[in-house]
């Protein structure tokens, strides 16, 4: 990707923001309402309609602020750049090609408020940003109910913007699905639960709604520790040396992306310490098995998300697999597509669907008009489907496990049934307090 490649900095730090596209979205029994947040295009000012800025007859432009530090989030913008050249391989939407104008926040609040306020007066609309420091944008967008954001993000006070819309929407709780996949399984193992969490507000938001239906369900948590960001990996020796004094039998890290679950499995492995390891869309990576202590380190360790296994294991039966993958090489070539490559990309082509309906001369509020109109996305089946409109989640999953050094599906319907493949068992758990 020409803009983003410049500013790729080496390393691999990683922030935990814990499984966003844990709580999957679907149209399938057991969907909870957002009662806080606004359907998406409600309240929609006139003027927007007559509102023309960032397109023409040729084009779109369309803007991405996400946080480089260290390559964090750079995956965003990659997969929104990979989504824009693909559909202009096609000649884009409605004959307009998209033009991505990719910006860095610099881990700056203040800056990602100023970079929106800019936009305003240059671009169409934001598309598949991500950044910890989102909320400050999402002031200004508040104001400003005529631009719409497409993308996935940690804030939930963006969330509930009625001019934002994701193919992922924040709800605050979690699918029973996968536990109680568990607690069947390991009737024993779910009364004595281990749970290591980032330091990091992104991560203890979402972990409260994953905690909240775990004892819903009746698991026992008996350990559960927070680590800084900066952790080491001898930091992770401690808490392995203090889960398995404690009799931990089920350890859960589904809410850490690879840098930081490699770690810990090679920690729990240097004690002689073997429960069973659950892990989430986040640590889900081409890198993971290989930096934890390879095949035999990880072998049998669980998987849950709502998502495909897009790096490559479901391309035979999900042409939108290999569509993203080849996509991701011509933007970005060598890039390794993460959780956030992947955000980029729904998120563009959930901006393109509604684009395409917006008419045939689309302005700010005929965009948002369409997208509030779109109530089952589900990128070519690359997700299990959601409702961006009403932002609503649902039941729907993925379980895989890791055998012999690779990520594989288990106990899923196949791609060619009602569900797409995803599992909708039991009810999306939505605690009181998020209501």
């Amino acid at each position: 990707m020409r803009a983003v490649s410049k500013r790729l900095r080496a390393g691999a730090a990683s922030l935990v923001l814990l499984g966003l596209a844990g709580t999957a979205v679907s149209l399938t029994p057991g969907s909870a309402t957002a009662a806080t947040s606004a359907k998406v295009g409600v309240g929609t000012p006139k003027s927007a309609y007559s509102t023309h800025i960032g397109i023409s007859s040729t084009q779109v432009k369309i803007a991405n602020i996400s946080t480089h530090f260290e390559t964090l989030f750079t995956g965003a913008a990659v997969g929104t750049q990979a989504y824009a050249d693909y559909i202009n391989s096609k000649g884009g939407v409605g004959g307009r090609k998209l033009v991505v104008t990719a910006q860095d926040t610099g881990y700056s609040g203040t800056k990602y408020a100023q970079m929106v306020q800019s936009d305003l007066s240059k671009d169409f609309a934001l598309v598949g940003s991500f950044s910890v420091t989102a909320t400050s944008g999402g002031q200004v967008l508040a104001k400003n109910p005529q631009m719409a954001d497409v993308t996935v993000t940690s804030s939930t006070t963006n969330n509930k913007l009625p001019n934002f819309a994701s193919p992922f929407p924040l709800q605050g709780g979690w699918q029973e699905g996968p536990l109680v996949y568990f607690k069947d399984k390991y009737p024993s193992g779910v009364k004595k639960v281990g749970v290591l969490l980032a330091d990091e507000p992104a991560a203890t938001q979402a972990w409260q709604g994953e905690k909240a239906t775990m004892e819903h369900l009746g698991y026992k948590i008996i350990y559960q520790n927070t680590y800084a960001i900066t952790a080491k990996y001898n930091t992770f020796v401690a808490d392995a040396v203090a889960m398995k004094s404690k009799g931990v039998q089920m350890l859960f890290i589904d809410q850490s992306p690879s840098a930081y679950a490699a770690p810990v499995i090679k920690a729990i492995n240097s004690q002689n310490f073997h429960p069973k390891v659950v892990l989430g869309a986040p640590t889900y990576s081409n890198t993971l098995i290989s930096t934890s202590g390879g095949a035999a380190a990880t072998q049998g360790m669980y998987l849950e998300q709502d998502i495909s296994l897009y790096l490559g294991q479901d391309a035979k039966a999900i042409p939108a697999v290999s569509t993203f993958l080849h996509w991701v090489q011509v933007a970005h070539p060598g890039w390794k597509p993460d959780l956030f490559t992947f955000y980029g990309w729904v998120s563009a082509e959930l901006f393109a669907e509604a684009l395409k309906n917006a008419g045939h001369t689309p302005s700010r509020g005929s965009l948002l008009a369409a997208l509030g109109k779109i109530t089952e996305f589900t990128g070519t089946g690359i997700q299990a489907p959601s409702n961006p409109s009403h932002k609503t989640v649902s039941n729907c999953y993925l379980l895989g496990q890791i055998k012999a050094g690779q990520w594989t599906r288990l106990t899923d319907p196949p791609v060619t049934s009602s569900t797409k493949g995803y599992r909708c068992t039991n009810s999306y758990y939505l605690p009181p307090s998020a209501g």
